[in-house]
């Protein structure tokens, strides 16, 4: 198993690096959020979120805050009882390209960790951070939780062009 603490401090809600901050999203964040999330759209690869949808969910989201507000998030959704899945991971174009990304998905998935899942599932388009950290590309179906509970209603099912991403906290994990 890859050492994500090797990437972010165990501190992760206090971990600073050149004024940014890694923490839980707060509820006032979440037009922020929508709003990185939407201006992200294509160079992301990202799927519309509703402002509704953000602001149920702002507290499966992390965030990364600069000077200027929030730069960078990421959710975190329980998918099955012991699997989550790593949404909507987004750096604003000013961040990227420094390991914010990086940082910010160690600390998600440090999250998992914490509340007991043992795998941790994502969908992208650019898998390099993933991998990086230690996340292994699988077929789409070794994800059944996922597909069963958004892709059946996606407009890209059966097309989908991203990777399917998993990271197994448990050696040996059944897939």
């Amino acid at each position: 198993m890859p050492n994500v603490s090797a990437i972010e401090p165990a501190a992760a809600p206090d971990n600073q690096d050149g004024g940014v901050v890694i923490r839980a999203a707060e509820a006032d964040e979440a037009p922020a959020l929508f709003r990185l999330i939407t201006d992200n759209l294509e160079t992301g690869h990202l799927l519309s979120r509703p402002l509704g949808e953000v602001v149920l969910h702002i507290p499966r989201f992390h965030v990364a805050v600069g000077q200027e507000g929030v730069v960078a998030c990421a959710e975190l959704a329980r998918l099955g009882p012991r699997l989550a899945e790593v949404r909507s991971l987004v750096v604003k174009d000013d961040y990227r390209g420094h390991g914010l990304g990086t940082r910010l998905l160690a600390h998600v998935v440090e999250g998992a960790r914490q509340q007991g899942d043992a795998r941790v599932c994502a969908f992208a388009h650019d898998p390099r951070a993933f991998i990086h950290l230690g996340f292994s590309i699988v077929p789409h179906p070794w994800v059944p939780d996922k597909i069963s509970t958004d892709c059946h209603s996606c407009m890209w099912f059966r097309q989908c062009t991203q990777y399917a991403l998993v990271f197994d906290f448990e050696p040996g994990a059944q897939r």
